[in-house]
């Protein structure tokens, strides 16, 4: 926790002592607030450690980071105000954000300014509008998607299966995936709907789930309406097998969910806190009782990559970060990570995974 104290206190040093003691100000942004909250903490635990661990050994170029925070709360227009404050204090380098659809509008903001982020947003236009100043650490809808799909084929043949969406840039782009997968496997879904999020009765969708027999639901959106969903369906006596994406990863699910939780399969990329190249840190952690589950990891290979790719440029300039991360390769928590011209991760990978006990784990393929 001491780390995490000094990471707050960095401007106060800087006002007691008359001398700024970080020198590189670098940002995240993502729902600090609202109703994916418990994500946007994933993001800043991650950050914060990494910020503290590198300037433990020396900073940046022999200078000290300074962590800023945003919060768009995954509204777009939020994000795009959060992108212009982050572009007025400076920042060199962006973490964010979390909801496609507030990472696709804020990145044209960091590439009007010359400032290079990461993400782990998933929806393919995130990396498909040709921008230079985007790199994604995590794989694309498309990617997980067929994953998704080809797992539900596999091992729900001959039940009933309905895709459903929250219209978000992420749930929509997911899902079309995933029904795109199962169709090339002869899978016509039995129902295609859409949702609102941030809704708190689902029972309509409920109803129609139980009146056409469907066993599984493969669910593009946020695990919020997923809790939702599966107690709703529990109390009308619907059992129900939920296939998400990576944005289950959030022991926020079973606090919500319950018991009901261990009907949730979800894809994400392999679980780093697995990575015995990233046990220390894993074990830092855990030291100061924070599991480092989900995104926490990432935010923390995200500033590793910032740290990498400026001390092989020797330069923080936009120009020399962009190519460095373009053209480097980089040892990081979640393992090695490299672009290709899009931005895009080369070496992506997904596992499906199941909640159970409270705990989420690989399920066998």
């Amino acid at each position: 926790m001491r780390k995490q104290i000094l990471v707050a206190g960095f401007s106060l040093l800087a006002l007691a002592g008359g001398k700024a003691y970080a020198d590189i100000l670098v940002g995240i942004a993502g729902p600090m607030t609202g109703q994916y909250a418990s994500a946007g903490d994933q993001i800043r635990k991650g950050a914060e450690m990494a910020v503290a661990d590198i300037n433990a050994k020396g900073g940046v170029l022999g200078q000290k980071l300074q962590l800023e925070v945003g919060d768009d709360a995954c509204d777009p227009k939020q994000a795009v105000s959060v992108a212009n404050t982050m572009v007025n204090k400076q920042i060199v380098f962006m973490h964010g954000h979390w909801c496609s659809s507030s990472t696709i509008p804020a990145s044209d903001v960091y590439n009007e300014s010359q400032i290079p982020m990461a993400t782990v947003s998933t929806n393919p236009q995130v990396t498909e509008r040709g921008l230079k100043n985007v790199f994604r650490i995590m794989g694309r809808d498309d990617q997980q998607g067929l994953v998704a799909g080809n797992y539900l084929a596999s091992h729900f043949k001959g039940q009933k299966i309905a895709v459903v969406d929250d219209k978000s840039a992420y749930g929509k782009g997911l899902a079309d995936e995933i029904a795109k997968a199962l169709a090339a496997k002869g899978i016509k879904p039995t129902l295609r709907e859409s949702i609102t999020a941030g809704e708190k009765d689902y029972s309509g969708l409920v109803s129609k789930l139980k009146s056409a027999g469907v066993q599984v639901l493969a669910f593009g959106g946020y695990h919020t309406e997923v809790a939702l969903i599966l107690r709703q369906a529990q109390q009308a006596g619907l059992k129900l097998t939920i296939m998400g994406g990576d944005t289950m990863t959030n022991s926020e699910l079973v606090t919500a969910a319950g018991p009901a939780s261990d009907n949730v399969l979800f894809t994400f990329a392999p679980d780093p806190r697995k990575n015995p190249a990233a046990a220390s840190v894993v074990k830092e952690f855990r030291d100061a009782k924070i599991d480092p589950e989900g995104y926490v990891m990432y935010a923390y290979a995200a500033m590793q990559l910032f740290a990498e790719a400026a001390e092989k440029a020797k330069s923080t300039k936009y120009k020399d970060l962009e190519k460095a991360m373009r053209e480097g390769s980089f040892e990081t928590v979640i393992g090695k990570l490299s672009f290709d011209a899009k931005g895009d991760n080369k070496l992506p990978g997904f596992m499906v995974y199941q909640w159970k006990g409270g705990k989420y784990d690989y399920v066998k393929m």
